[in-house]
């Protein structure tokens, strides 16, 4: 099994007052060499954005995108004609594809938004944009994985044009379980959205990642309460990027 650790306090930091953004990878001001991405996990965000704020119209082409809120509500606007709110306890998908333009915004006056922005480059370009979300609060587990996301369009969770998987996974304390990867020549990045974890001899806090690849499966055991995301992706790039 091999693995990249990276410390929350790592990451890239960008304050622009209205919006506060630690970048996992290379992201606009944020340029790091070693740090372009997981396999075809290009992007992630941990974002919070400040009452009455958001991102104006803006486009994007051949990524899929997937927003998960963590506290508050972000409405999103497309020229697809999607008009809607996601909150804590969704997932949101959007297959960029032949080009699609979006805003988020934070529209209430009392409380901040903070949201994962997660980018995958899908297995091929050109494709059809569309956009989804769903309600993942039904499907929690209390010491166990909640898938959320696949390649699938009839499982578990939103699909995107990726052999990708995310699970969500929440054990207390001495409790833990075996991750089995889902196709062979992927890798699960792990991040920590609350609590402690150790996976293999790495103990992880809040906030950090961990990619793992070269194996099967591992173990995760629950040092301190936990909340922690797993995103199994391809390590091979697509074609197109090569």
């Amino acid at each position: 099994m091999k693995t990249v650790y990276h410390k929350a306090d790592t990451r890239g930091h960008a304050n622009h007052g209205w919006l506060n953004s630690y970048h996992t990878f290379s992201f606009a001001g944020y340029q790091n060499p070693e740090r372009m991405s997981f396999g075809a996990l290009r992007v992630l965000n941990d974002d919070t954005v400040s009452q009455g704020m958001g991102f104006g119209t803006h486009p994007h082409r051949d990524m899929e995108i997937i927003s998960i809120p963590l506290e508050g509500d972000l409405e999103h606007k497309d020229s697809m004609g999607t008009t809607a709110v996601i909150r804590k306890g969704e997932i949101q998908v959007m297959s960029a594809g032949t080009g699609v333009q979006h805003s988020e915004y934070n529209k209430n006056k009392d409380e901040e938004v903070k949201f994962l922005q997660i980018w995958v480059f899908p297995r091929e370009v050109g494709v059809e944009p569309r956009y989804d979300q769903i309600s993942i609060t039904d499907g929690a587990k209390e010491n166990g994985f909640q898938q959320i996301l696949s390649p699938n369009k009839n499982d578990a969770g939103v699909w995107i044009h990726q052999d990708a998987w995310f699970n969500l996974a929440k054990f207390t304390k001495g409790n833990g379980k075996n991750y089995m990867l889902n196709k062979k020549g992927n890798g699960v990045y792990a991040f920590v959205l609350k609590g402690s974890a150790k996976i293999g001899d790495r103990v992880l806090g809040e906030r950090d990642g961990l990619g793992i690849w070269d194996t099967q499966s591992f173990n995760i055991e629950a040092t301190e309460d936990i909340e922690i995301l797993l995103m199994e992706v391809p390590m091979e790039l697509p074609a197109y990027l090569k």
